[in-house]
Protein backbone atom coordinates (compact mmCIF):
# COMPACT_ATOMS: atom_id res chain seq x y z
CA UNK A 1 0.00 0.00 0.00
CA UNK A 2 2.80 2.39 0.83
CA UNK A 3 4.45 1.64 -2.50
CA UNK A 4 1.27 2.57 -4.36
CA UNK A 5 1.00 5.84 -2.43
CA UNK A 6 4.66 6.62 -3.23
CA UNK A 7 4.13 5.98 -6.97
CA UNK A 8 1.02 8.18 -7.02
CA UNK A 9 2.88 10.96 -5.19
CA UNK A 10 5.77 10.76 -7.67
CA UNK A 11 3.40 10.90 -10.63
CA UNK A 12 1.64 13.92 -9.11
CA UNK A 13 4.95 15.73 -8.59
CA UNK A 14 6.01 14.83 -12.16
CA UNK A 15 2.77 16.25 -13.57
CA UNK A 16 3.28 19.44 -11.58
CA UNK A 17 6.82 19.83 -12.90
CA UNK A 18 5.73 19.21 -16.49
CA UNK A 19 2.85 21.65 -16.12
CA UNK A 20 5.13 24.33 -14.71
CA UNK A 21 7.67 23.76 -17.52
CA UNK A 22 4.97 24.00 -20.18
CA UNK A 23 3.60 27.16 -18.58
CA UNK A 24 7.04 28.78 -18.54
CA UNK A 25 7.60 27.85 -22.20
CA UNK A 26 4.24 29.30 -23.23
CA UNK A 27 4.82 32.49 -21.28
CA UNK A 28 8.31 32.83 -22.76
CA UNK A 29 7.03 32.34 -26.30
CA UNK A 30 4.25 34.89 -25.73
CA UNK A 31 6.75 37.37 -24.26
CA UNK A 32 9.07 36.95 -27.23
CA UNK A 33 6.17 37.47 -29.62
CA UNK A 34 5.15 40.64 -27.79
CA UNK A 35 8.75 41.89 -27.78
CA UNK A 36 9.05 41.29 -31.53
CA UNK A 37 5.81 43.14 -32.14
CA UNK A 38 6.94 46.08 -30.00
CA UNK A 39 10.35 46.21 -31.68
CA UNK A 40 8.76 46.12 -35.12
CA UNK A 41 6.33 48.88 -34.21
CA UNK A 42 9.19 50.95 -32.76
CA UNK A 43 11.26 50.51 -35.91
CA UNK A 44 8.32 51.47 -38.09
CA UNK A 45 7.66 54.63 -36.07
CA UNK A 46 11.34 55.57 -36.11
CA UNK A 47 11.59 55.03 -39.87
CA UNK A 48 8.58 57.27 -40.47
CA UNK A 49 10.11 59.90 -38.17
CA UNK A 50 13.41 59.81 -40.06
CA UNK A 51 11.61 60.09 -43.37
CA UNK A 52 9.69 63.10 -42.12
CA UNK A 53 12.90 64.72 -40.80
CA UNK A 54 14.71 64.19 -44.07
CA UNK A 55 12.03 66.21 -45.88
CA UNK A 56 11.21 68.74 -43.18
CA UNK A 57 14.68 69.66 -41.85
CA UNK A 58 17.05 71.28 -44.32
CA UNK A 59 20.81 71.24 -43.96
CA UNK A 60 23.01 68.75 -42.08
CA UNK A 61 20.22 67.50 -39.79
CA UNK A 62 18.05 66.48 -42.71
CA UNK A 63 20.97 64.76 -44.44
CA UNK A 64 21.84 62.82 -41.30
CA UNK A 65 18.23 61.61 -41.17
CA UNK A 66 18.54 60.49 -44.78
CA UNK A 67 21.77 58.62 -43.99
CA UNK A 68 20.16 56.83 -41.05
CA UNK A 69 17.11 55.87 -43.09
CA UNK A 70 19.27 54.54 -45.94
CA UNK A 71 21.46 52.57 -43.55
CA UNK A 72 18.58 50.99 -41.67
CA UNK A 73 16.64 50.10 -44.83
CA UNK A 74 19.64 48.43 -46.49
CA UNK A 75 20.67 46.44 -43.41
CA UNK A 76 17.15 45.25 -42.71
CA UNK A 77 16.54 44.13 -46.31
CA UNK A 78 19.85 42.22 -46.40
CA UNK A 79 19.14 40.53 -43.09
CA UNK A 80 15.71 39.34 -44.25
CA UNK A 81 17.09 38.07 -47.58
CA UNK A 82 19.90 36.07 -45.96
CA UNK A 83 17.72 34.59 -43.23
CA UNK A 84 15.11 33.59 -45.81
CA UNK A 85 17.65 31.86 -48.08
CA UNK A 86 19.89 30.15 -45.53
CA UNK A 87 17.24 27.50 -44.87
CA UNK A 88 17.41 26.29 -48.49
CA UNK A 89 21.05 27.08 -49.32
CA UNK A 90 23.68 26.03 -46.78
CA UNK A 91 26.37 28.10 -48.50
CA UNK A 92 24.68 31.28 -47.26
CA UNK A 93 25.78 30.54 -43.69
CA UNK A 94 29.18 32.08 -44.40
CA UNK A 95 27.51 35.12 -45.94
CA UNK A 96 25.30 35.40 -42.86
CA UNK A 97 28.36 35.30 -40.60
CA UNK A 98 29.94 38.11 -42.63
CA UNK A 99 26.73 40.10 -42.36
CA UNK A 100 26.76 39.74 -38.57
CA UNK A 101 30.18 41.36 -38.49
CA UNK A 102 28.95 44.07 -40.86
CA UNK A 103 25.94 44.63 -38.60
CA UNK A 104 28.25 45.58 -35.73
CA UNK A 105 29.70 48.41 -37.85
CA UNK A 106 26.21 49.38 -38.97
CA UNK A 107 24.89 49.63 -35.41
CA UNK A 108 27.87 51.72 -34.34
CA UNK A 109 27.33 54.06 -37.28
CA UNK A 110 23.60 54.31 -36.64
CA UNK A 111 24.21 55.14 -32.98
CA UNK A 112 26.68 57.88 -33.92
CA UNK A 113 24.30 59.37 -36.46
CA UNK A 114 21.51 59.32 -33.91
CA UNK A 115 23.61 61.24 -31.40
CA UNK A 116 24.56 63.81 -34.03
CA UNK A 117 20.92 64.50 -34.87
CA UNK A 118 20.50 66.61 -31.75
CA UNK A 119 23.92 68.29 -31.89
CA UNK A 120 23.43 72.09 -31.83
CA UNK A 121 26.79 72.81 -33.52
CA UNK A 122 25.71 72.84 -37.15
CA UNK A 123 29.11 73.91 -38.39
CA UNK A 124 30.92 70.96 -36.82
CA UNK A 125 28.16 68.70 -38.04
CA UNK A 126 28.57 69.93 -41.59
CA UNK A 127 32.33 69.32 -41.36
CA UNK A 128 31.80 65.70 -40.35
CA UNK A 129 29.19 64.95 -42.97
CA UNK A 130 31.62 63.83 -45.72
CA UNK A 131 33.20 61.14 -43.53
CA UNK A 132 29.79 60.03 -42.26
CA UNK A 133 28.49 59.85 -45.81
CA UNK A 134 31.49 57.75 -46.89
CA UNK A 135 31.10 55.30 -44.00
CA UNK A 136 27.41 54.95 -44.74
CA UNK A 137 28.10 54.23 -48.39
CA UNK A 138 30.66 51.57 -47.51
CA UNK A 139 28.36 49.78 -45.09
CA UNK A 140 25.30 49.94 -47.31
CA UNK A 141 27.34 49.00 -50.40
CA UNK A 142 28.62 45.85 -48.67
CA UNK A 143 25.12 44.98 -47.45
CA UNK A 144 23.64 45.52 -50.91
CA UNK A 145 26.36 43.34 -52.48
CA UNK A 146 25.54 40.46 -50.13
CA UNK A 147 21.81 40.85 -50.69
CA UNK A 148 21.95 40.94 -54.48
CA UNK A 149 24.45 38.07 -54.61
CA UNK A 150 22.10 35.91 -52.52
CA UNK A 151 19.15 36.83 -54.74
CA UNK A 152 21.10 36.17 -57.94
CA UNK A 153 22.16 32.78 -56.58
CA UNK A 154 18.58 31.84 -55.70
CA UNK A 155 17.35 33.01 -59.11
CA UNK A 156 20.07 31.02 -60.88
CA UNK A 157 19.13 27.86 -59.01
CA UNK A 158 15.47 28.43 -59.90
CA UNK A 159 16.33 28.94 -63.59
CA UNK A 160 18.46 25.76 -63.68
CA UNK A 161 15.66 23.77 -62.08
CA UNK A 162 13.15 25.25 -64.53
CA UNK A 163 15.39 24.39 -67.51
CA UNK A 164 15.75 20.80 -66.33
CA UNK A 165 12.02 20.52 -65.73
CA UNK A 166 11.23 21.97 -69.16
CA UNK A 167 13.56 19.47 -70.83
CA UNK A 168 11.89 16.57 -69.02
CA UNK A 169 8.45 17.84 -69.98
CA UNK A 170 9.51 18.15 -73.64
CA UNK A 171 10.72 14.54 -73.64
CA UNK A 172 7.48 13.36 -72.04
CA UNK A 173 5.37 15.39 -74.47
CA UNK A 174 7.26 13.87 -77.41
CA UNK A 175 6.66 10.41 -76.03
CA UNK A 176 2.95 11.12 -75.66
CA UNK A 177 2.78 12.32 -79.30
CA UNK A 178 4.69 9.29 -80.65
CA UNK A 179 1.79 8.16 -82.81
CA UNK A 180 2.08 11.31 -84.96
CA UNK A 181 5.72 10.68 -85.88
CA UNK A 182 5.75 6.91 -86.41
CA UNK A 183 4.73 5.60 -89.80
CA UNK A 184 1.57 3.55 -89.68
CA UNK A 185 2.39 0.10 -90.94
CA UNK A 186 0.12 -1.02 -93.80
CA UNK A 187 -1.70 -4.29 -93.16
CA UNK A 188 0.03 -7.19 -94.83
CA UNK A 189 -1.80 -8.51 -97.88
CA UNK A 190 -2.22 -12.29 -98.00
CA UNK A 191 -0.22 -14.03 -100.69
CA UNK A 192 -2.37 -15.01 -103.69
CA UNK A 193 -3.11 -18.66 -104.17
CA UNK A 194 -1.65 -20.27 -107.24
CA UNK A 195 -4.14 -20.61 -110.02
CA UNK A 196 -5.55 -24.10 -110.46
CA UNK A 197 -4.91 -25.68 -113.85
CA UNK A 198 -7.86 -25.58 -116.17
CA UNK A 199 -9.67 -28.87 -116.22
CA UNK A 200 -9.90 -30.44 -119.61
CA UNK A 201 -13.38 -31.67 -120.38
CA UNK A 202 -14.13 -34.77 -122.40
CA UNK A 203 -14.27 -34.51 -126.06
CA UNK A 204 -17.45 -34.85 -127.97
CA UNK A 205 -18.84 -38.29 -127.54
CA UNK A 206 -16.45 -39.09 -124.67
CA UNK A 207 -17.45 -39.42 -121.03
CA UNK A 208 -15.34 -39.52 -117.94
CA UNK A 209 -15.36 -42.83 -116.12
CA UNK A 210 -17.11 -42.49 -112.80
CA UNK A 211 -15.51 -43.91 -109.71
CA UNK A 212 -16.88 -44.68 -106.31
CA UNK A 213 -15.37 -41.46 -104.91
CA UNK A 214 -17.12 -39.31 -107.48
CA UNK A 215 -20.56 -40.43 -106.36
CA UNK A 216 -22.34 -37.98 -104.09
CA UNK A 217 -23.16 -39.46 -100.69
CA UNK A 218 -26.84 -39.15 -99.80
CA UNK A 219 -27.61 -36.62 -97.08
CA UNK A 220 -28.88 -38.07 -93.80
CA UNK A 221 -32.55 -37.56 -93.17
CA UNK A 222 -33.26 -34.77 -90.73
CA UNK A 223 -35.86 -35.34 -87.98
CA UNK A 224 -39.09 -33.46 -88.34
CA UNK A 225 -38.81 -32.00 -84.83
CA UNK A 226 -35.50 -31.17 -83.20
CA UNK A 227 -35.31 -32.87 -79.80
CA UNK A 228 -34.86 -30.48 -76.86
CA UNK A 229 -31.42 -30.09 -75.35
CA UNK A 230 -30.92 -31.36 -71.80
CA UNK A 231 -31.27 -28.57 -69.28
CA UNK A 232 -28.53 -27.84 -66.80
CA UNK A 233 -29.37 -29.04 -63.34
CA UNK A 234 -28.77 -26.68 -60.40
CA UNK A 235 -28.41 -27.79 -56.80
CA UNK A 236 -31.37 -25.69 -55.66
CA UNK A 237 -33.78 -27.29 -58.16
CA UNK A 238 -35.95 -30.17 -57.17
CA UNK A 239 -35.47 -33.46 -58.90
CA UNK A 240 -38.11 -34.12 -61.56
CA UNK A 241 -40.68 -36.66 -60.54
CA UNK A 242 -41.07 -39.68 -62.80
CA UNK A 243 -44.24 -39.56 -64.86
CA UNK A 244 -46.92 -42.13 -64.12
CA UNK A 245 -47.14 -44.90 -66.68
CA UNK A 246 -50.61 -45.85 -65.70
Amino acid sequence: MEAVITVVALLFVLFLVLGAYATVKVIGAAKRGVDRTIDQARRTVEDHTLRAKSFAQPGPAGEIAQLRLKLRTSMRATQEALHAGVGEDESLKESLALFQRLSDHGRDLDGELKRLESDPDRAALAARLPSLRERTERVTGSADALRWAARDRARRFAEDDLDSLSAQIDVEAGALRHWTTSDTAAPAQPAPWPEAPAAQGPTVGQTWPRTAGDRTAPEPARPAITPPLPRAAYPWQKKPRPESTT
